[in-house]
Order: C-alpha cells, then structure tokens, then sequence
C-alpha cells in the first residue's frame, strides 16, 4: 500500500473528480459516510456525540458526519471555530445542509467559553486534518487544548488537528490532538510510522473512499505500508523435484560464553524459512549446546572456546549472517574486520556485530554490496550519530543505504526497510508482546535463510520483518502478549507461511 505524501493526495482526489467524474462535495459525502459507518459500529448511539468543526474540508467532512450521526443520534452537537472569515465551498454547502438536521449547531468565536465535555463523550476532530503547514496557534489550540484535557474518546478524521503528514511536528511551539482513533482515508500517512507520534495518533484506521485506480497505481511513492499482497507475491513455490541444495547454505555466526541462546534462536528461525543449509560458527564450548538444541543445524566450530575468533572457510556458503550473542572481545573484533575483507556474498550484520561496527566506521565501506543491517534505534544511532527526531532518523537509514548500497531494517512497531534508491517500507505486523528477548535473533535467522536461498535483499527483508511480525502476532492470539517469548515466534512461523 502507498503513503502518499500530501500533495500527491490531492492530486488523487484531484483526478477522482475529474476522471469518474464526481463532485467534490459527493467526493465528501463519500468519505465521510465511511466514517459515519466506522463510527455507528464502534459507538452506542446513547452517547453524546460533539464534532468540532474547522472551515475547510476536513470541518465540511466533520459537517457530514454531524448529519449522517443525527439520524440515529438525537444528542449530535457540532461547534463551528470562527476562527477565519473564509469558508471551503464544500464546507458552506453542508454547513447549508445541516439546517435541515437535527443538529444543534454552535459557533465558537475568540473569547467564547468553550463547551464542556464529560466523560461520556465522543468528540469528532474535524479542525484542520491533512493540509496543515503551520503550527496551531490561538482559538483552535485553545479548542484543542480544552479536548485533550477531557476524558472523552477522541476520535480524528484524517489526521489529529495540528499533526504534519510529512514532516516532524514540534509540539513545543503547537498544539496536537490527543486521538484515541484515527480515520484515514484511502492510504496512511508517513506520520504514524513514527512513535514519536504514537500518543497523537492513537490506533489508525485506513477508510476506502474509491479515489481513482488508476492513478493509486500510476502514482510515484518512496514510502510503502507492507501488506498481506505484496508478501505474497514474492514467495517462490517449491517445485516438485528440488532438493536442500536449491535452497541455499547459510552460514550463521552467533553465540559466545554466557550468550549461546542467541545463537540457538537465530538458528532454529533459519531453519523454519526453508533455507537448504545452515552452518552455526560457534565457540567450541558452545558445540553441543547447538547439537543438541539444533539438530538440523551443521555445526562449525570455532578454536576458540568462548567467542568467534576466527572466520571459517567461506566458499560453501551464499548467505553470512553475523552477531547475535557474538560478545566484543578483541579477538571477536579482529575476526569480523576479516570477515568483512573476505566476504564475497552478502553478509546480514546484527546486535554485536552493529556495536562493533559502530566503534569502527572506517570498515563499513568495504561490507560487501547489498548486507543487510538489522538495527534497533540504539544501534542505528552508533553507525550513524544522534538523530533529531523520528523523521531525521528516517532521512539518515536513507542516506546510509544510499552511500553503502545496503539495506536497513530498522526495528520498532513499524519496522522499516530501507533500498539503496531510498525506498522505505514500513510493516504493518508485530505486536507489543514481541518487545522480548530474542525477538531481534529470530528475525536475524528468518532474513539470513531467505537471503540464503537467493532472494533479493530487499525481498528477503520484507519477507523476513513481515512474517517475524505475523508469526509474533500468532503467538499474541494464542498466548497473550505479555506471556509471549521469542520460542513462541519460533513456533508460529510455519503457521505464518501457511497463511500464503
């Protein structure tokens, strides 16, 4: 799915109107019924009902749903904010239409006393929603304001009033609203990836409102939502007479004294993504640990008895995964820089491994073309400094892909997934419950065995975040987030491939 920036929304609707063709005010009303029936489903009709109505399309969107609401709720107040002279056209048509309804309709003017809002409302956003430039100031932040300290269910349209689409929001020189929901129509913003906008934007929605196909399709993005359609199209069947030896040979190097269930989870989720082959390069008291826990594993030991310290021969091998677990002794260090000097096939750098890697930049230029990095924010932050703000960090995984032909799989609740042509995909799978120990490992494993079997590196990550996420969302069904551990990811990617 596309995140579109804003200007590229309007051209959508835009072409819609002019293509279908439609009115824009019936393109509004088509919105905004999506709302009302989203709305109508989800909330007892008993319950006071306030809509706070801004003077463009979002507030002429929020209008609409006052008059649809009305129908079936006889308690449907909406509060205009006269906060400027110039009204949308589509806004005044259905501020006209709402004379007909059973609305109680009541402007706000600077200076006005503010309604009061109880506990038992639902209160609509319909202030700015996607075109704002600027910071809130004046009566709408006071408005705003005034919503966010009720304990009322929030619930915007669009976007939280005050929120960019597409830039960072200082919300030290604004006002933003609180949402517990948010609908948005057609595709998502690039806004809610981000935590930082987390408790602004509450749980999202995205609402269909039939904007033009064909341009959706046509229609230049940088940013993509993963879905179910895309995983699916890049699986590779099995055919009937393959054998191990068409699925590739991963070699994983992970473990070290005190750490070798890194490398026993990383193994196991190589394993479950159908790769061919794998070689563990472990420690060598860490042996039988991998033999016994890993049977299907091969075993490549290393002379040291507790760290990696020396790089095994590479010919086999069509995919390296290294540093779940790998500690950072001296003789760790100088065999990754070895690693690196010898590698010929795409190596998938992980936990340790990035640490290390950040205490020693100068190596990075010579990683072989297109690794993979598979970073929490923490360790992103050691290879490339301190970012800003959510949206900076964003800007810096591109840059960074970009100058070292890599890939980035920055993990967070939206995991993206950077290209060297600074596309960015955010996934739409995981849950809470996968913030566990050894979650990172089994992801480490999933994209090193589709790696492995030749997938493209950019394949391999989607594959790999999404059906970690939907393998993890699996185990949150049937065991509880707070229970889950990252065995239980373990368990439920079969069941995640089955899905396909």
């Amino acid at each position: 799915m596309k995140i579109l920036p804003v200007e590229k929304i309007r051209e959508a609707d835009a072409y819609t109107i002019a293509h279908e063709p439609v009115k824009s005010v019936d393109l509004m009303e088509r919105a905004a019924a999506k709302c009302y029936k989203w709305l109508k489903k989800r909330i007892d009709s008993e319950r006071p009902v306030k809509i706070f109505c801004g003077p463009g399309n979002n507030g002429g969107d929020g209008l609409v749903i006052a008059r649809l609401m009305s129908q079936v709720n006889s308690n449907v107040s909406a509060y205009i904010i006269r906060y400027s002279d110039k009204y949308s056209d589509d806004f005044q048509i259905n501020f006209d239409r709402l004379k007909e309804a059973t609305v109680n309709c009541i402007d706000l003017n600077d200076g006005d006393d503010l309604p009061g809002i109880d506990q038992e409302d639902v209160v609509i956003d319909a202030i700015f929603g996607s075109g704002l430039s600027k910071p809130v100031k004046g009566l709408p932040a006071r408005v705003i304001r005034h919503i966010n300290a009720s304990q009322a269910l929030i619930v915007a349209i669009d976007m939280p009033s005050g929120l960019f689409c597409d830039e960072h929001t200082d919300i030290k020189n604004g006002v933003v609203i609180q949402a517990d929901y948010t609908l948005s129509f057609q595709f998502p913003k690039l806004a809610f990836m981000f935590p930082e906008n987390d408790k602004l934007v509450g749980e999202w929605e995205i609402l269909d409102i039939g904007l033009d196909a064909e341009f959706v399709r046509r229609v230049d993005t940088k940013n993509l939502f993963l879905c179910r359609k895309t995983i699916a199209a890049l699986l590779k069947p099995r055919t009937k007479f393959s054998h191990k030896g068409h699925y590739g040979h991963a070699l994983l190097i992970a473990g070290s004294y005190g750490k070798m269930g890194a490398s026993v989870l990383a193994s196991e989720a190589c394993l479950r993504s159908g790769v061919g082959l794998l070689h563990t390069h472990t420690p060598s008291k860490g042996y039988t640990v991998i033999q016994t826990a890993v049977s299907e594993a091969m075993v490549s030991i290393d002379p040291d008895e507790d760290c990696f310290s020396t790089v095994p021969e590479l010919g086999l091998f069509t995919a390296i995964g290294i540093g779940p677990g790998i500690g950072f002794s001296a003789k760790t260090k100088n065999a990754l820089k070895l690693l690196i000097q010898n590698a010929t096939v795409p190596i998938l750098f992980d936990a340790d491994a990035l640490t290390i890697l950040g205490e020693n930049k100068t190596w990075i230029p010579f990683i072989p073309k297109n690794s993979v990095f598979t970073p929490h924010p923490k360790e992103f932050e050691r290879l490339v400094g301190k970012a800003k703000n959510d949206f900076h960090r964003n800007e810096l995984q591109r840059e960074f892909c970009l100058k070292n032909n890599a890939y980035v799989v920055l993990k967070g609740a939206h995991t993206s997934i950077c290209d060297p042509d600074g596309s960015c995909y955010f996934n739409s799978t995981g849950n809470p419950g996968m913030a566990t120990a050894g979650s990172g490992d089994v992801l480490t494993g999933l994209i090193l065995g589709f790696l492995a079997q030749k997938y493209h590196p950019r394949d391999a990550c989607l594959l790999g975040v999404y059906l970690h996420g939907l393998a993890g969302d699996l185990a949150a069904e049937k065991m509880g987030m707070e229970s889950m551990i990252a065995g239980d990811i373990i368990k439920n990617i079969g069941k995640a491939l089955k899905k396909f």
